[in-house]
């Protein structure tokens, strides 16, 4: 999964000979993940058609204020597209259009909309080379940077002309990965580690038998995408489980036992700067384990049972700079459990759920949690979706962190 997944990504086309590139650009949002809306200039219809876009993007084209050919057509909101976006792409960006939007002209419907947008703008120019090194042209690269909006470089070649040299637009792939390499870079998180625990641990009675516990994994794996989100390299240690992700910033290592799980995290602790231990670890297992399946005989069977290794104390016990997070499932004298957990274990922030409460817990999409940070401040939230959940956690921690 790309950083851009989830993101609203609105791709402006001018009238330039790229324009036919925008077909796989769009492609390629489609497949990160994002949802994409696409805003013609009227003459960039003569380069490839919104037929074509809206077949790909899923979404109706706009190139006008209203629809001409229609007596009851409903005008195209400017301010809407541009409010809708979380990040504007203008490929390719012709001379007269980045002139254009440099000095505030405002005579179509892509304009009007730049001249709205609150979100990151991104430009990729495609010209000739004489057009390319024109002074108007390098002072319009010069005024729309200094408005904040990003330029995607041209890049070397043949062109249209049959000149060689710069004014290519950069090549859709290209054009991906420049977007996600500069939302990484402004993110909260980024060149930041975080080790995250999800999921059951299983317990071997026999090669047939374990004991474990309901947790699905999906709270951890829900922490791992929102850190993720904000820049964080992730790795994800996980119990058995049925969830599954794909992002490019999250190293999945999946794990059976609690002893398992307590070697993986050591190994990577050291490396971290943040650990979130969100999994449901045993704190038992079988004190000696069978070879062969065991046979039901006698009407009662007997397990012994020894204490496994308590992960989170490890942790708190060694860690330097690390940032640490444990979770308290609770069903009795919450806050107080939680809070001599917090104490005894060294953590900088736990997070609590009581099986009490409704919608929380295990195995659901929901969940109800009360933050107590290590100076005793209690932050309670109401039930919440896991992906909110996650997100509050991880804004949580950044604030921590900086305050």
């Amino acid at each position: 999964m790309s950083i851009l997944s989830g993101k609203n990504i609105l791709l402006g086309i001018t009238a330039g000979i790229a324009a036919y590139k925008t077909a796989n650009l769009v492609r390629l949002f489609i497949k990160a993940g994002a949802n994409v809306k696409v805003v013609m200039t009227p003459a960039s219809k003569d380069f490839i058609t919104p037929l074509t876009l809206s077949t790909l993007s899923k979404n109706p084209v706009h190139s006008s204020f209203t629809h001409d050919d229609d007596d009851n057509a409903m005008w195209n909101n400017h301010v809407e597209l541009g409010l809708w976006a979380d990040y504007f792409v203008i490929a390719p960006a012709t001379a007269n259009t980045m002139s254009k939007m440099a000095n505030g002209t405002c005579d179509n419907l892509l304009l009007a909309t730049y001249l709205s947008a609150k979100c990151p703008v991104y430009f990729a120019p495609a010209m000739d080379l004489d057009m390319y090194k024109h002074p108007s042209t390098l002072e319009s690269f010069k005024l729309l940077k200094s408005f904040g909006n990003i330029m995607i470089p041209a890049t070397s070649g043949e062109l249209a002309s049959g000149l060689v040299g710069e004014g290519r637009m950069a090549e859709p792939e290209d054009i991906i990965s420049f977007i996600e390499k500069e939302i990484i870079n402004t993110l909260p998180l980024r060149e930041k580690k975080v080790l995250i625990t999800a999921g059951p641990t299983y317990e071997a009675i026999d090669p047939v038998r374990f004991i474990g516990n309901h947790s699905s994994g999906k709270m951890g794996f829900e922490i791992a995408k929102a850190a993720a989100s904000l820049g964080a390299e992730v790795i994800l240690i996980s119990g058995p489980t049925s969830q599954q992700v794909s992002h490019s910033l999250i190293d999945v290592k999946f794990v059976t036992s609690a002893s398992e799980m307590y070697d993986a995290v050591h190994s990577y602790f050291k490396t971290v700067d943040i650990a979130i231990l969100s999994a449901a670890v045993a704190d038992y297992k079988p004190k000696n384990v069978s070879d062969i399946k065991i046979k039901k005989a006698a009407a009662t069977f007997s397990i012994e049972l020894e204490k496994t290794k308590d992960i989170l104390k490890s942790l708190g016990a060694i860690k330097n700079h690390q940032f640490l997070v444990g979770f308290a499932l609770e069903t009795n004298n919450e806050l107080d459990n939680a809070k001599g957990k917090l104490k005894s274990k060294n953590l900088n922030l736990i997070v609590l759920n009581s099986l009490n409460d409704q919608g929380a817990g295990f195995g659901g999409s929901t969940n109800k949690v009360t933050f107590i940070t290590d100076t005793e401040e209690v932050i309670e939230h109401q039930l919440k979706s896991k992906t909110e959940v996650a997100r509050d956690l991880m804004q949580q921690i950044i604030k921590q962190q900086h305050a």
